[in-house]
């Protein structure tokens, strides 16, 4: 089965040369994906290109960030908050011709569980301890105990088709998924080009032949090629660019609060990381606001460890002491935790040029307090494997946001997280990320995740930067396209290209 959904990934290709260019979309981004196996993939531009336009999930996140029907078109929730029985939408079928059914929902979900293929999402599916097919319709979840956040988290697991189950590299290189696009070819650094899938089960949509995602590492090159109309979309455009490109004749830039965030990240099996001490005096020595003015151009707000566009959850953090900048201090709290100054670190550095101005900048500041960083600056693909591998001593990276604390803080902050790349291990806040996912009153859930925000913002592994503003420059031209907070490039399902 599988050569035969790579035959019909071939023929897609053929269709994706022949297609009209003025019925194709073209994205530019910075770099060529690691990978585009929906299960495994972290980075970016993995992620933008797969999400919501060649894989989809049982629930869907809207542009105010509320759950709504993705591939399950209802569902039931038992009195105990137990068991939720998903009913299909009927008529779906993957990108190979072939039905999607209650089978390859469970196949889904259990790859994501599986050890063997380490999938970084598999925290927001461990609550899932039963899974019965009803029928080929209906598929019912059993889980351990009630879990607030799993339809959201259910939103990001995309439907795979069951016979890759236990395939780890199968949906590398060729994705086979459910959505309004669907694979055709892959250039390397050159570009991935999606074309319409026919039999998607929404009438009328896609209304695009295509999208071509091109590689385009560098950002004059990109913003001179929307202005001229050689590209279409900008996502996820730096606020130098986006600051360029305001008042150009050919372009209108979106904007939105971005639940995506910037970050230092500190090794906590590394010394002098290992102490609580030492991350509060790092947290310290940072003026989030120069930091945003200088690299952001002042586009942003300091972060705490939630976005303030998740208004229902984020904590202000102006009320955390440590970040007011306090460089004595920070240098007596050093001496206290025994570190000798001048420290020496390693910075890994993700390839943007938005974090490689905060790490300018971070460097400078923490220099002021006694720690002397090196920056390393790695390709996207080394980047991925030392944060995966914990190979660091610190990095400086941005990484998406959730719609719900518990998709960000259990992956990432719980022991053995399948995103705590940090080697953190604290019990109280594991109990507490505990308690979070099984109390159901919004009000308890609040306060619990009140108490998360609070530790992590000082002493935690993670010494959040700053939440910007979200820029998708888009060309005259092109209509219907809306900006996520998340990120996703989900309204291209409704895009339309002048001829």
């Amino acid at each position: 089965m599988l050569l035969r959904k790579t035959l019909a990934a071939l023929l897609a290709t053929t269709l994706l040369t022949g297609m009209a260019s003025a019925a194709t979309l073209n994205v530019a981004i910075d770099s060529s994906p690691a990978g585009l196996d929906p299960h495994l993939i972290t980075a970016f531009n993995s992620v933008v290109i797969v999400q919501s336009n060649i894989y989809e999930g049982l629930t869907a996140i809207d542009k105010n960030l509320a759950v709504v029907p993705g591939l399950a078109e209802s569902w039931e929730i038992s009195p105990d908050g137990l068991n939720y029985t998903f009913k299909l939408r009927s008529g779906v079928k993957f990108h190979d011709g072939s039905a999607m059914d209650a089978e390859d929902v469970a196949a889904s979900i259990r790859r994501v569980q599986s050890e063997a293929v380490a999938s970084p999402l598999a925290s927001r599916v461990t609550p899932i301890t039963g899974i019965e097919v009803v029928d080929p319709t209906t598929i019912k979840f059993t889980l351990d105990a009630p879990f607030a956040p799993i339809l959201t988290s259910l939103s990001g697991i995309a439907i795979v088709p069951a016979e890759v189950e236990t395939n780890v590299e199968g949906l590398q290189q060729t994705p086979i998924g459910t959505g309004p696009f669907k694979f055709a070819e892959w250039q390397p650094n050159g570009f991935i080009g999606l074309t319409r899938n026919e039999d998607y089960y929404l009438d009328g949509l896609p209304k695009l032949d295509g999208v071509k995602f091109n590689f385009v590492p560098e950002s004059a090159t990109r913003q001179v090629g929307v202005t001229s109309g050689e590209y279409d979309l900008l996502p996820g455009i730096d606020p130098a660019t986006a600051l360029q490109l305001q008042g150009q004749p050919n372009v209108t830039v979106q904007e939105t609060r971005d639940i995506a965030y910037t970050l230092l990240g500190m090794n906590v099996s590394r010394e002098p990381f290992t102490n609580p001490k030492v991350r509060t005096a790092v947290n310290m020595l940072l003026n989030r606001q120069e930091i945003i003015d200088a690299a952001l151009f002042g586009s942003g707000v300091p972060a705490g460890p939630l976005s303030p566009a998740l208004v229902n959850w984020a904590v202000d953090p102006s009320t955390y002491a440590c970040y007011t900048q306090d460089v004595e201090g920070a240098k007596a709290l050093l001496a206290e935790a025994g570190v000798t100054t001048p420290l020496k670190v390693s910075m890994n550095v993700l390839p943007r040029q938005d974090t490689r101005d905060i790490a300018q900048v971070v460097q400078q500041q923490l220099a002021a307090g006694g720690i002397e960083v090196s920056l390393v600056t790695q390709e996207i693909g080394d980047f991925v494997q030392s944060w995966k591998n914990s190979d660091f001593d610190t990095f400086i990276s941005a990484n998406g946001g959730s719609p719900d604390p518990d998709e960000y803080f259990y992956r990432t902050f719980r022991g053995g997280g399948s995103t705590n790349v940090f080697k953190y291990d604290d019990p109280e806040i594991d109990t507490w990320l505990d308690e979070g996912r099984a109390e159901t009153d919004p009000a308890a859930r609040k306060a619990i995740y009140d108490q998360v925000q609070a530790k992590l913002a000082c002493d935690g592994p993670a010494a959040h930067i700053a939440y910007g503003t979200l820029y998708t420059a888009v060309a005259n031209g092109v209509e219907g396209f809306e900006i996520f907070p998340n990120g996703r490039l989900t309204s291209l399902v409704n895009t339309t290209k002048a001829e």
